[in-house]
């Protein structure tokens, strides 16, 4: 089984992040980073399930929900994720985007 806690870590601490950012900070860029990020988690997670199928888009579902939608898209992901590999590059990806999203 592979130790999924640093993507869980990181993962957790910007959806707090987000959850406490004020209206305006959401706004001004860092809803767009976490829907980027969780949109990419989400491709990730669905080639692992389903190789060669073609990964559904994750939905916009306003700027009060991204924190949801990467913590729901990094849990996927970190349940079928074949490797300690998997997890650091999605954990980096989390870290990243929460470093650009300014919370």
């Amino acid at each position: 089984m592979v130790d999924t806690t640093p993507l869980t870590r990181a993962v957790e601490q910007f959806a707090d992040r987000l959850r406490a950012a004020p209206q305006s900070r959401l706004q001004r860029g860092a809803a767009g980073e976490a829907l980027g990020l969780a949109r990419e988690l989400a491709v990730r997670a669905q080639r692992l399930e389903t190789p060669g199928a073609e990964p559904r888009e994750m939905p916009d579902a306003g700027m009060f929900a991204v924190a949801d939608q990467v913590t729901v898209a990094a849990h996927d992901l970190a349940s079928v994720a074949p490797d300690a590999s998997t997890v650091a590059d999605a954990a980096h990806l989390v870290v990243e985007a929460q470093r650009r999203a300014g919370v």
